[in-house]
């Protein structure tokens, strides 16, 4: 699933195509893809809007339209939003053709998992999310105040958007061996320290997942159809079987919550 890193780097990257331009056809071929409104008025209220600026919330894309709209996408699973100069050619698994004045952009998704939403209250489609994890007023106190509250294994809370918006598997799993905390401590049990290290460790693996331009672990693509190359610097994500980095120690894949979850065993000791 894209996680903040990936859907930060499909705002940046199709915003220039983007800002500025105005919808002037919409087609949908999967009609569960959007929630909210009907299709019909989904596509007769889109059509003709310009779009004024393009912003995330958690794991979510926000599109700004000039009539007052928000329109609201979710890749969930396996989403990518894709942009071409023409809609002559749409990829495989494309489920909408979004046309521009200029260019066009394709929902592909394999899954069929995504989501759109246009409304004007971005509350009717994102759920109460945390604090963004790199904002200023994301402070090491803050995670700490919102860690203290739970007793799941902290590996279960880093991923509960509710706690922390856009932090999914993957970045979960790197910031726990950055910090060295085994995922299944509970999460009211870290000390102040483990807490500064870890905030420090989400921060720092987030900064370097929106650098590489996300990881493009199965269907993951740019704006571009480009891959990121995250993973490529992944320590432990999606490694089982290979050695840490390190200590040598084979690394091992457990399920928390029923989410795979990679980890060293000797350097992420469970008390």
């Amino acid at each position: 699933m894209p996680e903040l890193p990936e859907v930060e780097t499909i705002k940046n990257e199709l915003a220039p195509h983007v800002i500025g331009r105005r919808f002037t056809n919409i087609s949908v071929s999967w009609k569960k893809l959007v929630k909210q409104p009907s299709l019909e008025e989904f596509r007769a209220r889109l059509i003709g809007q310009k779009i004024k600026g393009l912003s995330r919330r958690g794991k979510y894309l926000i599109f700004h339209l000039s009539g007052g709209d928000l329109l609201i996408a979710h890749l969930k699973m396996s989403g990518a939003l894709l942009v071409s100069p023409d809609s002559s050619a749409p990829p495989r698994y494309t489920n909408a053709i979004l046309e521009l004045d200029k260019g066009t952009i394709f929902f592909r998704d394999p899954r069929k998992f995504g989501a759109m939403w246009l409304t004007r209250d971005e509350k009717t489609a994102i759920p109460k999310l945390g604090p963004e994890p790199l904002e200023p007023d994301f402070t090491p106190d803050v995670l700490a105040e919102r860690l203290k509250k739970h007793k799941a294994p902290i590996k279960a809370v880093l991923i509960d958007q509710g706690v922390i918006a856009g932090v999914g598997n993957m970045y979960a799993d790197e910031a726990l061996f950055a910090a060295k905390i085994h995922p299944l401590r509970q999460s009211d049990s870290l000390s102040k320290g483990e807490i500064e290290c870890l905030h420090h460790a989400i921060q720092g693996v987030l900064r370097a997942g929106i650098e590489s331009k996300g990881a493009s672990i199965v269907n993951y693509y740019r704006p571009s159809g480009e891959l990121g190359t995250a993973h490529e610097g992944f320590m432990v994500a999606h490694r089982r079987g290979e050695n840490c980095p390190r200590c040598g120690t084979p690394l091992q894949r457990i399920a928390v919550r029923n989410r795979g979850t990679y980890f060293c065993p000797n350097c992420q000791r469970l008390p």
